[in-house]
């Protein structure tokens, strides 16, 4: 079994879930366990500056090596947290060497595949390695791949001292999966003056542009009468809540969207007839039209108000993030040295706007740019996530190749 492999079979066996609901950071204790065995693991490898902030967050230094000092000072940055979407505990990761192409059973006994009809990029990781779940969690690839791949280019360098680099930073940070993955990121301690993230998918994906991101919260205010005597009276909140739902545009819709096309998502819905309770995430990848889709989400409220009475319907709309693109296209070196490694490694770039976000598009805008880099998962957040592991490998390569070219003296 290899290194990074046995790495990463060891952070997937401890619970990481964060939490919603939760004001704190870390949103859950548990976090804390996972970022205290990463600080030991660093400082046994001999990292430099290793600490654990109050907050969970784990900071780490590799030195320059011999003559690159002055090079450009490269961070790393992968998120401990899994997604609350499913469950992270028990985790049960079935390796399957030199898989043969078709579809896979993930629980005999509760009868769940995963199949190639439905995920038919399976098929091509015919012959390699791979890592699932059971059926019964996720696998927590998302980021746990990241983070395997980073102690697996921190260890190289620290036992490789003669290889060319500059000086390295490294971050793990929780809470990512409920978008407070930044809220208390010490700038000062990373010390990093550019950065990538490694949190996305597939081998080869390279990515600078992300969504534009809001949340959306609306409350409906009803008014419970008796249905007997309700003519004239009653003010059902549930549906009032339903006919919000109905003036956002149907298309708009994640079922519905691809690309760099935004949406409008329902993502949870609670209530009664006396009061209803709506929560939104609202996503556009241009600016323009992000701060659009904000101003008919407030008209849709306006309209219901109009209809049913002032303060029928409130809302609460908290930009979250931003599309990382407005700094990164004053960098584009860190694009440009992330293709030239990939090719270098026969490793196809693929260049896609993130449907989503990443830790790295609030710290651009922090002042350390901060592009994303592939970990070799797919089907993050669900009981179907797997990894290749020869992806991994391959990434921690990469890895070490980009950081190589931040200590090149003729590009420094």
């Amino acid at each position: 079994m290899s290194q990074i492999v046995s790495r990463f079979l060891s952070y997937v066996s401890l619970d990481t879930q964060s939490c919603p609901d939760q004001s704190q950071v870390p949103s859950t204790q548990k976090q804390l366990v996972l970022a205290r065995t990463l600080a030991k693991e660093l400082k046994e490898m001999g990292a430099q500056e290793v600490t654990v902030s109050e907050h969970g967050y784990v900071y780490a230094a590799i030195p320059a090596s011999e003559g690159r000092e002055h090079a450009p000072v490269l961070g790393f940055v992968a998120h401990m947290d899994t997604s609350p979407a499913l469950s992270g505990t028990n985790v049960k990761p079935r390796v399957i060497l030199g898989y043969d192409g078709g579809d896979i059973c993930l629980n005999e006994n509760l009868g769940i595949w995963l199949k190639t009809a439905d995920f038919p990029e399976l098929t091509a990781y015919k012959g390699q390695d791979l890592i699932t779940a059971d059926g019964t969690t996720l696998l927590g690839a998302d980021d746990k791949a990241g983070v395997a791949e980073i102690m697996t280019m921190a260890e190289y360098f620290l036992s490789h001292p003669e290889e060319p680099h500059g000086p390295i930073r490294i971050a793990f940070t929780p809470d990512e999966e409920v978008g407070r993955g930044t809220d208390f990121f010490d700038v000062g301690t990373f010390g990093a003056q550019v950065a990538y993230t490694v949190d996305g998918g597939m081998l080869g994906e390279l990515e600078y542009e992300n969504f534009n991101a809001a949340s959306g919260k609306v409350k409906i205010h009803g008014a419970s009468i008796h249905p007997g005597s309700a003519k004239g009276r009653m003010k059902n909140a549930l549906l009032i809540a339903m006919e919000f739902q109905s003036l956002l545009p149907a298309f708009q819709n994640p079922m519905y969207t691809e690309g760099y096309e935004g949406f409008y998502h329902l993502d949870q819905m609670d209530g009664t007839v006396e009061e209803a309770r709506m929560e939104y995430i609202i996503r556009d990848h241009d600016r323009q039209k992000f701060e659009e889709k904000k101003k008919f989400f407030a008209s849709a409220a306006s309209f219901l108000n109009e209809k049913y009475g002032p303060e029928t319907v409130t809302i609460q709309v908290e930009d979250t993030y931003y599309n990382m693109k407005e700094v990164i296209q004053d960098h584009m070196e860190l694009i440009d040295r992330a293709k030239e490694a990939m090719e270098e490694l026969d490793i196809t770039p693929i260049v896609t706007p993130i449907r989503g976000g990443t830790d790295g598009a609030r710290l651009s805008f922090m002042g350390i740019p901060c592009p994303n880099l592939c970990t070799g998962g797919h089907n993050f957040h669900g009981k179907y996530e797997f990894v290749c592991v020869q992806s991994m490998e391959r990434i921690a390569e990469l890895l070490i190749r980009i950081a190589g070219k931040f200590g090149d003296e003729d590009r420094g």
